[in-house]
């Protein structure tokens, strides 16, 4: 297949030694294009930010050059992240002629990406790569980086977002498309009924922020498991890529993402809600893996909402797939026609058996941070810089 001559154009402007060989998409990722480009023997990531997603690209880059210049670098705690070339002019991006914003960065070499965690040495590797993140950010102010997605993990607003899609008397948001006559709409309904019996849930965190209890840190937004990158082998996390969405933010959300991920039994792809299945083992070797990392860096509030952070995660996605479906599938790309329908459905269902398993998960969050002495006396948790 030849190559798009604007991709070798774009590469071209940045600081690689030439002569530019390859350029084929690489990953599963929904919102950004991405390319694996080879130049010089050397191996690269070209890439397009999505500015209906991303609409101050800027902003990114901005946060990706902060950690760039983090004192310490992250492999002195185990950690690989990916590393920015610069353009011939010195900046960390460059423009097309519609004003997209492409930048270029190392491909992590010898590694590669899980579909599905196969045992629980992997899902404590996972643990252990997203605990030694968060250590490595931990000393950065979290002033320091701009917000690149505002309302972002803002779950009573999604929630009121999707509500006003159910509710006829309330006018939809500029641009939106309200729903005709549906042939899923006795489905649409017993989900709107399961969201509306856990509405409570959406203000669980806020609350615990308001009140002193929890404080935001920096995070890193989208710990997902194909954001993870493992030795060739499949054993060892080396890496934590797709750094867009690094902002302050909740850790019980990034690691509540993280198990969501993670931890449901049949993977992403899985249609039939019935199947799906919360995996109370791979969920308790990713705690044990995190809690090695970060021994001692979260306070006892800290450790007490994380729950709330794994129930919370599936329901919030969840809310995002039914809107996006009711809006006619404008921000998650999809294959065909009801997919994010289906997909809320198995988040919804992902939540449900989460709070079946309540009982276990609380206890394997505690066997993880208190795992001999039980509960420490009260030492005040590490905040993050403000």
């Amino acid at each position: 297949m030849p190559i798009d001559p604007a991709l070798i154009e774009f590469a071209s402007r940045f600081r690689i030694a030439p002569p530019i060989g390859s350029i084929s998409p690489l990953g599963r990722g929904l919102i950004n294009d991405t390319y694996r480009l080879e130049s010089g023997g050397r191996d690269y990531v070209l890439q397009r930010i999505n500015g209906h997603v991303f609409p101050e690209p800027e902003r990114i880059m901005a946060n990706l050059s902060r950690l760039a210049r983090h004192p310490d670098r992250p492999e002195s705690l185990g950690l690989r992240v990916p590393v920015l070339i610069q353009a011939h002019d010195g900046a960390s991006f460059v423009r097309d002629d519609a004003g997209a914003v492409w930048r270029l960065m190392e491909f992590i070499p010898d590694t590669c990406n899980l579909s599905r965690l196969q045992d629980e040495t992997q899902a404590c590797e996972v643990g252990r790569v997203l605990g030694r993140f968060h250590r490595w950010t931990a000393v950065l102010p979290s002033a320091d980086f701009a917000v690149t997605l505002p309302g972002y993990h803002d779950t009573p607003s999604y929630l009121e977002r999707l509500r006003a899609l159910f509710d006829p008397s309330v006018a939809t948001p500029s641009g939106s498309v309200r729903p005709g006559p549906d042939p899923t709409a006795s489905e649409i309904t017993a989900l709107q009924s399961f969201i509306e019996a856990r509405s409570d849930l959406a203000e669980a965190l806020d609350r615990a922020v308001q009140s002193g209890r929890i404080a935001p840190r920096l995070t890193h937004g989208d710990p997902k498991l194909d954001n993870i990158l493992f030795d060739r082998d499949g054993r060892r996390a080396l890496a934590l890529i797709d750094l867009d969405t690094v902002q302050p933010g909740l850790i019980q959300h990034d690691l509540g993402d993280c198990l969501r991920s993670c931890c449901n039994a049949l993977g992403e792809g899985e249609t039939d809600p019935s199947k799906v299945r919360f995996d109370l083992a791979l969920a308790e070797a990713i705690l044990t893996g995190y809690a090695e990392a970060t021994r001692g860096w979260l306070g006892e509030d800290d450790i007490d909402c994380l729950f709330d952070g794994i129930r919370v995660m599936p329901f919030e996605l969840g809310l995002r797939f039914l809107t996006d479906h009711l809006q006619g599938d404008r921000y998650f790309k999809v294959d065909r026609p009801g997919r994010n329908l289906v997909k809320a459905r198995i988040q919804f269902a992902l939540v449900a058996d989460i709070e079946r398993r309540e009982p276990a998960i609380r206890a394997a969050i505690e066997a993880a941070f208190h795992p001999v002495s039980g509960r420490p006396s009260a030492t005040g948790p590490l905040r993050g810089s403000a």
